[in-house]
């Protein structure tokens, strides 16, 4: 299901990228006046949100845009990521709840970077600092018998990570816009203490699975 939405996010940005191109050909000669300083946009995302709403983890994140010449794009994301999972075969229930913090920076990629549609490149640098809660209640111990409960609260956990992003934003009507982001993750450094792997991690995703993501914009531009 994942590939399948990643190939989507892919075809919708090349379709996206043609009819831009042929906008900007269309209005080169209307090109506003270059200055340093374009606009301000702040926006979320709505994919973290779904997430939240229909699984057991999930983010709400806000983000701060700004726009250089038009083609560079500082930005800081900044969310809440939450877990509260129930391993239904090992009864392990994994709990977080932590912010997450990016910085990077965006490179509009089209000819007319004055254009309502832009597709972009960029780079994040990510960090988290969360307490995990890892529960396991009846566990019998392998030497001498008898259960007791695996409690292991409170343990201190931080990872650091990089994202290269691809994406998409297209003026929809006066300030607001909407855009997707497809992501590759790449863990730089982490600590989880003497638990040796976490089930979610804040901003990050699945410890397994999070390699590829994906967001949805909804940004007003100032």
């Amino acid at each position: 299901m994942s590939h399948r939405i990643i190939f989507i996010l892919f075809l919708s940005i090349n379709c996206l990228f043609a009819t831009a191109q042929e906008a900007s050909n269309v209005s080169a000669t209307d090109a506003p006046k270059d200055t340093l300083f374009r606009s301000v946009a702040v926006g979320g995302d709505a994919v973290g949100i779904g997430q939240k709403i229909f699984s057991d983890y999930g983010q709400y994140e806000a983000a701060v845009r700004v726009s250089l010449y038009d083609k560079f794009f500082p930005v800081i994301e900044v969310g809440i990521g939450k877990a509260d999972h129930d391993d239904e075969v090992t009864s392990v229930r994994y709990k977080c709840s932590a912010p997450y913090f990016r910085i990077g920076c965006d490179y509009n990629l089209l000819k007319d970077k004055h254009a309502d549609y832009k597709v972009f490149g960029g780079l994040r640098y990510a960090f988290t600092s969360f307490t995990a809660d890892i529960l396991r209640p009846g566990m019998t111990d392998p030497v001498w018998g008898g259960e007791f409960d695996y409690d292991c609260s409170d343990t201190k956990c931080t990872q650091h990570w990089a994202e290269a992003v691809v994406g998409l934003d297209a003026k929809i009507w006066g300030p607001f816009h909407l855009g997707w982001s497809v992501r590759y993750r790449q863990r730089l450094a982490f600590d989880v203490g003497d638990i040796g792997n976490v089930w979610y991690v804040p901003g990050y995703g699945k410890s397994d699975t999070s390699t590829w993501g994906a967001t949805f914009n909804v940004t007003i531009q100032l």
